[in-house]
């Protein structure tokens, strides 16, 4: 049986789960991949503006990324915006594009990195059981449903909070096996 309460739950978790998907592209697996910059934040004209759309980013030679802005006076805020988002990797800048190499990581590195997706599975976690509550509260509050409603609406409301809680551990070891090369 269908419950407005639980499709629109099962959005939400669907929503938490991508933008986990979303987080982890900003993990580093040793190989140069664009989605590393896209918490890179650069003061352009004063207002903080993703890197990505002020400025073109390739991969060359799979282990460095080529930043070719399209306005070339914001050069220099670009780098300053890599500098400040802690990237571990310092930029090269060659008067027009900016490189940045992404080094090898080392054994103590992957583990760091690893460490920090299973960090952010747990926030992703989080959110899907906050989901979890809001949806079986709402499901209380519902003076419009009996009791028998009520604990159908709740099974479902936890068999989707198993099934996502499944899919973002699966996505974390996926990731944490390609950030330690398995």
């Amino acid at each position: 049986m269908a419950y407005p309460i639980v499709d629109s739950s099962e959005e939400k978790m669907n929503g938490a789960l991508e933008h986990f998907k979303e987080e982890l592209l900003s993990i580093r697996t040793g190989m140069a991949n664009a989605g590393m910059l896209n918490n890179v934040k650069v003061d352009y004209y004063g207002s903080p503006t993703p890197l990505n759309q002020i400025a073109g980013i390739k991969v060359e030679e799979g282990r460095t990324l080529v930043i070719k802005p399209y306005d070339p006076t914001s050069l220099k805020d670009i780098e300053k915006g890599i500098n400040t988002a802690n990237l571990g990797i310092a930029p090269q800048n060659d008067g027009s594009v900016i490189r940045l190499a992404v080094p090898q990581m080392t054994e103590e590195t992957r583990k760091e990195m690893v460490k920090k997706v299973s960090k952010m599975a747990e926030e992703a976690k989080v959110a899907v059981r906050n989901i979890r509550r809001d949806a079986n509260t709402a499901i209380k509050n519902d003076k419009t449903m009996d009791e028998d409603i009520q604990k159908d609406a709740q099974n479902e409301i936890q068999k989707l909070t198993d099934k996502y809680g499944k899919l973002i551990d699966e996505v974390a070891d996926k990731k944490s096996k390609e950030v330690l090369g398995k």
